[in-house]
């Protein structure tokens, strides 16, 4: 078992940054690949971003890159999401998760593990 918990939400405006934290426990934290989704109102749950366990690999939607970078502390057993030049389009709830089954790392159905979620409000 894995137990997630983001923290780091909140309201920005247009243009500003915001980073998400998620702290994992419950197994050796380098040996599990980690991911962020979000959900918006109404909308169904997308793929934001993923790394590989030992932090060298990483992937995002396109909606995000070049914007947002995640990152992973295996000392501390925890991975970051730092968001910035955000729109009002990035508005979400925002879940850790962990552990997918396998490549792609896109499909949320493949991760065995959720946080509770974080919000995200970008004004315009």
């Amino acid at each position: 078992q894995v137990q997630l918990v983001e923290s780091g939400g909140g309201l920005v405006q247009t243009g500003g940054s915001l980073r998400l934290s998620c702290a994992a426990s419950g197994r050796t934290f380098s040996s599990i690949f980690m991911g962020w989704f979000r959900q918006a109102p109404g909308k169904a749950r997308e793929f934001v971003a993923a790394i590989s366990r030992g932090g060298l690999s990483t992937y995002y939607a396109d909606s995000v890159k070049g914007r947002f970078t995640i990152s992973r502390d295996n000392a501390k057993n925890m991975v970051t999401l730092q968001m910035n030049s955000l729109k009002p389009e990035d508005t979400a709830v925002y879940y850790c998760a962990a552990d997918p089954y396998g490549s792609p790392w896109s499909k949320l159905e493949d991760y065995k593990y959720w946080g509770q979620g974080t919000q995200v409000t970008v004004s315009s």
